[in-house]
C-alpha cells in the first residue's frame, strides 16, 4: 500500500523542484549569453579607419583593451626593475611633475662607460608606455644634444606620421622622418604607441608598422636562407605576438648620414653576431672621453635576448608573460597593462607553472640577483681596464699602443650595456646573459694584458730660459 505523502512535504518537494529549475535556467541562459558575447567579441560603436590613431576612439569598441592600456602609468617597483615616481618641480623645459630614479646615480659606473656620450648625462629607469613620449621629449639626452628624428621611431604612434611624410607611402614617410631634426619630428606625434600601430582597424589582426622592423626581420630571415621575408604576410599568430614587441624593444643604430634605423641582424640575433656586423660597418657611436677608444652604445634588445632563451624556443610569446589573457564576463582578452610579470604572476606564470606565486618569485629572484652579481664583475674590470688606459693615455701613449686596449674596452663594454640594456636583469635567457658577460670579461681581460709593458713617449724636458746679461 503506498504511503502516504503529506502536504507539507510535497510543498517542499515542489519548492526544491522549482528552484532547481530557476537555478539550471539561470545557468543555461548564463551559458548562452557567455557564448554570444564569444561570438561577438566587441562591438562597433565608432567607425576606425586606417587613419584613426588616438587610442580613445578605439576604446568605444575596446572599453576593456582600453581600460588596462591606461594602466600603464602606474610606477610599481620589483626587487631589480620598474619604476617608484620621484616629485620633480615642473619647469618650462621640462614640464612633468614626478619622474622616475636616476640610473647613473644609482650605479656611477654607467655614467663613466658613458663619457663622451648623451647617455652620460641622462638615463632613468623606464616607464610604462603611457609616458614613452614625454619620457622622451623631456630627457636632457634631447633637450641638451641634438637628436635626429629618428628617435621618435620607438616613441610614439608613429604609423599615421609614416604615411602623411610618404603620402600614403610608410617606408618613404620613414626616410622623411629619419632625416628630421628631433625638435621637428616631435611636433608630428600626439600619442604614445596606440592601437593602430599593431592591429589592422578591419580585422583587428596584428600586423608590423615599423619599416626598420620589416627590414631588419628580412635581413635575419635572409641570414637563415629565407629570402624575401614578410612577416605581415608569413608570420603565424604566435609570432606576431612577439614580432609586434619586437619592433621597438631591440638593439639598434642610425645608418649613414641619413640616420636611417636600422637594426644589426644581418648575420644573426646573438651578442657576437651583431658586434661582428658593426665591426664589418666600421660603426661607432661615440668616442670614450677619458680613453679615446671608438665604443658601442647599446639600447634595449629584449626582442634578441628574448630568442635566446627557454621561452622563446618553447614557442611562448612576449604577449603571453607581458599581456597574458584574461576573462572578462563570456570574453577572453589580452591585458594591455603592460608590465613586468612578476607584478602578476598568477596571469603571467601560472597559466604553465604550477608553483604557488612566493616560489615563482623566488626563482626569478633568484636568477636577478645571480645575473647582477656577474654583472658587477664584468662592471668593476671594465672600470679598471677605463682607469689603467685612461693613465697611460694622460701620460702620452700613441693610438697604437692603446689599441689592444681599445678593442677590448669596445666588444667588453658594448657586451656588457647589450645585457644590461635590456631590462629583464638575466632573466630572457639566464644562460646567454650569463655568457656575454663571460664574453665581455675576456675581452676586458684581454684589454688589460696588452697594456702590460706599454711605455709612453718619453716627453721632451723643457729647456730653461737663459737670461742675457744685460
Amino acid at each position: 500500500m503506498p504511503v502516504p505523502v503529506s502536504r507539507k512535504t510535497l510543498i517542499g518537494a515542489v519548492a526544491v523542484t522549482a528552484a532547481l529549475t530557476v537555478g539550471i535556467t539561470a545557468l543555461l541562459i548564463s551559458i548562452f549569453e557567455h557564448k554570444q558575447e564569444e561570438r561577438q567579441s566587441f562591438f562597433r560603436v565608432v567607425e576606425i579607419t586606417d587613419e584613426t590613431d588616438d587610442p580613445a576612439v578605439w576604446a568605444k569598441n575596446f572599453p576593456l583593451q582600453y581600460d588596462s592600456y591606461k594602466r600603464t602609468v602606474d610606477m610599481v617597483r620589483t626587487r631589480y626593475g620598474g619604476s617608484e615616481a620621484l616629485p620633480h618641480s615642473p619647469t618650462r623645459a621640462d614640464p612633468r611633475d614626478k619622474v622616475s630614479q636616476e640610473k647613473i646615480e644609482l650605479d656611477p659606473r654607467l655614467k663613466r662607460m658613458w663619457l663622451g656620450y648623451a647617455f652620460s648625462a641622462d638615463f632613468r629607469e623606464e616607464r610604462g608606455h603611457a609616458y614613452m613620449l614625454d619620457d622622451q621629449r623631456y630627457t636632457r639626452r634631447v633637450l641638451d644634444f641634438k637628436q635626429p628624428g629618428t628617435c621618435l621611431n620607438c616613441h610614439a604612434s608613429t604609423y599615421n606620421v609614416y604615411k602623411k611624410l610618404g603620402n600614403g607611402d610608410i617606408f618613404k614617410g620613414f626616410e622623411a622622418l629619419n632625416h628630421m631634426p628631433y625638435t621637428e619630428a616631435t611636433k608630428l606625434a600626439r600619442h604614445p604607441v596606440s592601437c593602430i600601430d599593431c592591429h589592422d582597424p578591419k580585422t583587428m589582426a596584428l600586423r608590423v608598422t615599423r619599416p626598420a622592423f620589416l627590414e631588419g626581420i628580412r635581413n635575419f630571415k635572409a641570414s637563415q636562407g629565407i629570402p624575401n621575408y614578410d612577416p605581415n604576410t608569413m608570420a603565424s599568430a604566435q609570432e606576431m605576438r612577439s614580432f609586434v614587441c619586437g619592433q621597438c624593444h631591440v638593439e639598434y643604430y642610425f645608418k649613414g648620414d641619413e640616420k636611417r634605423l636600422t637594426y644589426p641582424w644581418h648575420k644573426g640575433l646573438q651578442a657576437e653576431n651583431m658586434y661582428a656586423y658593426y665591426q664589418e660597418a666600421g660603426f661607432k657611436d661615440f668616442v670614450h672621453q677619458e680613453t679615446g677608444a671608438p665604443v658601442l652604445k647599446a639600447q634595449h634588445p629584449e626582442f634578441e635576448f628574448y630568442n635566446q632563451g627557454i621561452h622563446a624556443r618553447s614557442g611562448v610569446a612576449c604577449a603571453d608573460c607581458h599581456m597574458p589573457y584574461k576573462r572578462e564576463g563570456g570574453l577572453k582578452v589580452s591585458d594591455h597593462h603592460i608590465r613586468s610579470p612578476l607584478l602578476n604572476i598568477n596571469r603571467a606564470c601560472q597559466g604553465c607553472h604550477r608553483f604557488s606565486e612566493q616560489e615563482m618569485k623566488d626563482r626569478v629572484e633568484q636568477i636577478q640577483t645571480r645575473f647582477t652579481e656577474a654583472r658587477n664583475v664584468a662592471m668593476d674590470a671594465l672600470m679598471q681596464l677605463i682607469g689603467e688606459t685612461k693613465k697611460l693615455r694622460d701620460a702620452g701613449a700613441t693610438g697604437d699602443q692603446l689599441k689592444g686596449a681599445w678593442e677590448g674596452q669596445r666588444k667588453g663594454q658594448f657586451f656588457i650595456d647589450l645585457v644590461e640594456a635590456e631590462n629583464s636583469v638575466g632573466f630572457h635567457a639566464p644562460g646567454e646573459e650569463l655568457r656575454v658577460l663571460t664574453q665581455a670579461l675576456d675581452a676586458i681581460r684581454k684589454g688589460q694584458l696588452s697594456l702590460r709593458g706599454v711605455q709612453p713617449p718619453a716627453r721632451k724636458a723643457a729647456v730653461p730660459a737663459v737670461r742675457r746679461a744685460g
